[in-house]
């Protein structure tokens, strides 16, 4: 079976990730009590300042590529994860290219997949591919085939064509239950890039087109109907977790930093 707990080993690491952050959240709060500065006033402009500083640049950051610089975790890449939906412009069609290419390509993707694929290597998934150094490099190749196309096809290629819009607006508001309905929700329906709602192709038919197109790389005694259907609902599944982390990510985030929600500012896309 092509990657058949794939979705389980990523589900199990970003859950993993927010119990660490929401563990430390008392001893972060309690060590922010007791480190005051003893120049209150001048330490208070200082931060002032340098916030004014940081929110013109990041504001100059979103006009000009659409997205806030940002990482899950502080690791993942988030360039796709929008926290207020009055401050991006709309995105082209080479800028959805050219930002799932930043997203796609970061430094920190491959450590990551070379991390899955020792997992891969260590329960011999796909025995074909053998073991050693030749085999590790075959299911790092597949599993680095996997999440390039399919990051593509669901975040460039069809929004391309469909003039969808790849990015996920955060909700932000309402209860745990009623925000993580809305992320899982996305996988569904998405926006097109007039703002208006409607059905992810986007999602559905780019991970069914990525499935049948990993049967090229993956051993020949994994290329059936029965193992392109699990790769596809895999790589949606996994979607679907990355969708509720992105949710709750930016509160987590302004949690640890003590920094407060963004503005409901209006950015002029010219």
């Amino acid at each position: 079976m092509i990657e058949q707990n794939h979705w389980a080993r990523r589900f199990f690491y970003v859950m993993a990730a927010v119990a660490l952050l929401v563990a430390a959240l008392p001893a972060l709060a309690q060590e922010g009590g007791q480190q005051r500065p003893a120049m209150a006033a001048t330490a208070g402009e200082s931060q002032s300042a340098a916030q004014g500083a940081s929110k013109k640049q990041a504001s100059s950051t979103v006009k000009q590529t659409g997205s806030q610089d940002d990482r899950l975790f502080w690791t993942l890449p988030n360039l796709l994860t929008v926290e207020n939906e009055n401050l991006v412009p709309p995105l082209t069609p080479g800028g959805k290219f050219k930002l799932l290419s930043r997203q796609a390509f970061d430094p920190i993707e491959y450590p990551f997949i070379g991390f899955l694929a020792l997992i891969s290597q260590a329960q011999n998934s796909e025995p074909a591919f053998g073991q050693g150094a030749a085999g590790y490099a075959k299911r790092y190749g597949a599993s680095f085939g996997d999440a390039t196309i399919g990051s593509y096809m669901t975040g460039a290629v069809f929004p391309a064509l469909l003039r969808q819009d790849p990015r996920y607006y955060q909700l932000g508001k309402g209860g745990f239950v009623h925000r993580t309905g809305y992320s899982i929700g996305r996988i569904f329906i998405t926006r097109t890039d007039a703002g208006r709602a409607q059905f992810n192709y986007s999602e559905i038919g780019g991970n069914a087109i990525a499935a049948g197109i990993s049967n090229a790389y993956h051993p020949r005694q994994d290329r059936s109907v029965a193992n392109t259907m699990s790769v596809w609902w895999t790589d949606i599944g996994w979607d679907t977790v990355s969708n509720v982390a992105k949710e709750f990510w930016p509160d987590i985030r302004r949690m640890l930093s003590k920094k407060p929600a963004p503005p409901l500012e209006t950015l002029n896309p010219d």
